[in-house]
């Protein structure tokens, strides 16, 4: 076999490299055939490709004098280099086509290709230094092995071995799709260290960059390399979500607001004289405050293309939304305990340790989940080609578990306590059959205040699917963006009903006025 690569055709920088008898290493492929055009319909068992990239060694040593040779083993294609010497080292570019891996000398012929690989200089002379002169660059394509239930982008895997262990590369693996992203799918370079009958994907030391017209990896270390494809929600229309962004802009304004004013109406005016049950809404109204102004800006600062701003303005919004679930919940506590015999209890410092309750627990989930980079840049498809940017939780699965999990438990006790207080608002107005229309009214205002003081207008987001989930989007938005007014309307209410409560840190008999916010005069049949 001739060791001088030679062109296969005048003016293709494509190398034609001299194929390389494995069949010796590799009897169990010994019976594939080794013509197949690209695996297609072909598989390749995850344990199997493991193996074969373990004994990417014995292959060198195969090579004999060779520095190039191509290597076919079954539905398996790659190629393998070695440098003569010290001197021998650069970076090494190889291209994809449907019959084999090949090494190109065109670094500007890569866009011509489907896919490239491109090896750094650096990570050469590093398995060079480590190994002791004894380096080689392997470059393999494994058709159909991603995996169960896992899509991968032109449905190949990609390996990369150079006989040591390579990781923390400042010149990065490159690895290039030169194709349009497939709409309806969030692309994801992800890589798999070998380990395990099947692989366990994952998406650190690799970066991800999507354009108009290419995807491109970019991996810090060696293993197993692949795009992995995962299907999107049915897109929103352009008309829709243009509909659902004015509503919750014009909302979120309204309510950021209104929310400032009661929020200066308590601390400038009525702050000395509150009730528990006061300052428990003036916490809530703060929470939703914040989220407001952190949505209000989310898209804005997303549009900055800056990493580190996106993800500071993701984590803020995420704690002020989980902030905002939990004073749900504690405000459902204290009505709680207003309508039972532990009214009376007294809980020393009850203020503090509601705030430390309402608090804390967000910003803990906030500061795990940012140390293991979960925010940053979220894009939302329409049905044409508009991409609305958001700085979010960029993984789906964390975003259920914490979100939606967390929501649906507070979900769980403020619904049960909203229907214990519509029974007792039902049992007060009972008797009276006739009532003027300041009271009736005053009612709608004390209902609507309570959904929106337990947040139950947020169990909309439980009916996102199938035929409601459009219909829910709206309803979703226009409650939940005027959340802060309504509130409002319900604090300046209630506060001119009930006047200003007692002002103690801890539960006292004095505070069950607390939990009508309406009817001050009428006794409480669950006490």
């Amino acid at each position: 076999m001739s060791e001088t690569p030679r062109c296969g055709k005048c003016g293709n920088p494509v190398i034609i490299l001299p194929a390389l008898n494995t069949s010796d290493i590799f009897p169990e492929f010994s019976d594939e055939p080794e013509n197949s055009n690209s695996g297609k319909g072909e598989s390749v068992d995850p344990a199997d490709a493991s193996k074969v990239m373990q004994q990417l060694s014995s292959v060198s040593e195969l090579m004999g004098n060779l520095t190039q040779a191509s290597v076919s083993i079954g539905p398996i294609k790659g190629v393998m280099v070695k440098p003569k010497d010290e001197s021998d080292l650069y970076k090494l570019s190889f291209v994809s086509s449907d019959s084999a891996v090949n090494l190109i000398l065109d670094e500007a012929k890569l866009k011509e290709h489907p896919l490239s690989v491109t090896v750094s200089e650096e990570a050469y002379k590093k398995s060079y230094n480590q190994t002791n002169g004894k380096a080689f660059v392997g470059v393999f394509r494994f058709p159909n092995m991603t995996g169960e239930n896992v899509t991968a982008l032109s449905g190949n895997v990609y390996a990369i071995d150079m006989g040591t262990n390579i990781s923390n590369l400042s010149e990065p693996i490159q690895i290039k799709y030169n194709a349009k992203p497939q709409k309806g799918f969030d692309l994801s370079c992800q890589s798999w260290d070998g380990e395990g009958a099947q692989p366990n994907w994952t998406d650190a030391g690799c970066l991800t960059n999507i354009s108009n017209n290419d995807v491109t990896c970019e991996c810090s270390h060696l293993t197993f390399f692949a795009v992995l494809m995962t299907p999107l929600e049915e897109n929103i229309t352009l008309s829709d979500l243009t509909s659902l962004t004015y509503i919750s802009y014009i909302g979120c304004g309204i309510s950021l607001f209104f929310l400032g004013i009661a929020l200066f109406m308590f601390f400038c005016i009525r702050r000395a004289k509150a009730s528990n049950a006061t300052h428990i809404l003036i916490h809530l109204l703060l929470a939703l405050f914040l989220l407001d102004v952190a949505f209000l800006s989310n898209e804005w600062i997303a549009g900055m293309n800056n990493d580190v701003a996106c993800k500071v303005i993701g984590g803020f919004m995420h704690y002020s939304m989980l902030c905002s679930f939990t004073w749900f919940a504690v405000e459902a506590f204290h009505l709680c305990l207003q309508l039972t015999r532990f009214a009376t209890v007294t809980i020393a410092k009850y203020k503090l340790k509601l705030s430390c309750v309402g608090w804390l627990p967000g910003a803990v989930v906030v500061l795990v989940l940012f140390g293991l980079g979960t925010y940053g840049e979220l894009k939302i498809y329409t049905d044409g080609d508009t991409v609305v940017k958001m700085c979010w939780i960029k993984d789906f699965q964390t975003q259920y578990v914490v979100n939606i999990g967390y929501y649906a438990i507070v979900f769980l006790f403020t619904s049960t306590i909203f229907v214990v207080m519509l029974r007792w608002l039902c049992y007060l107005r009972g008797s009276k059959l006739k009532q003027d229309t300041s009271t009736r009214t005053q009612d709608v205002i004390t209902v609507m205040g309570l959904c929106c003081m337990l947040g139950i207008t947020w169990s909309f987001a439980f009916f996102s699917h199938g035929p409601l989930r459009v219909p829910s989007y709206y309803i979703f938005s226009v409650l939940n963006s005027l959340q802060g007014f309504l509130l409002f309307l319900y604090y300046y209410n209630t506060s001119k009903i009930i006047g200003d409560g007692d002002n103690d840190s801890s539960t006292s008999s004095s505070n069950k006025t607390d939990i009508s916010r309406a009817s001050i005069s009428e006794k409480n049949p669950y006490m």
